[in-house]
């Protein structure tokens, strides 16, 4: 085998392995829990977040509406609850990169806080995710 041969076998192995790393890296749900202060420390409006985004909006919905709209977004799913706060995971469609959404929806109002778990820029992915849930729950 010449040396083209196993640089393109070794590019593969490559980006198999980081592929393989990015969808099975371990989900630890406590790792993106933020406390009751931390999710309610801004007024209404959206804020940039370092690699994600923040939108914190008045509410007199319930669950039932935010759960359907989140859980209607493409290779979403519920990955914790805890009461008035829950965390959902978004892969995107290639690589199957993470991102991570806090949810919480206490004292008439819903803070959504979506941000990425590899690099350092989403690209302004969370920001156009959480924009059209608040766009379906008409907020």
């Amino acid at each position: 085998m010449g040396r083209v041969s196993w640089g393109v076998l070794g590019l593969c192995v490559l980006v198999v392995g980081f592929a393989a790393y990015v969808r099975l890296a371990p989900e630890t749900a406590a790792r993106w829990r933020l406390s009751g202060e931390e999710m309610a420390a801004l007024a209404p409006g959206d804020y940039a977040q370092p690699g994600g985004f923040r939108a914190v909006r008045p509410y007199e919905g319930d669950w039932a509406a935010v759960e359907a709209v989140v859980l209607g977004t493409p290779r979403t799913r519920a990955l914790a609850n805890w009461g008035a706060e829950r965390l959902y995971v978004t892969r995107s469609a290639f690589w199957g990169f993470p991102d991570y959404t806090t949810v919480r929806l206490a004292g008439g109002r819903l803070d959504i806080y979506g941000r990425l778990r590899f690099g350092r820029s989403d690209l302004g992915v969370n920001r156009g995710r959480i924009l059209g849930w608040l766009a379906r729950l008409k907020l």
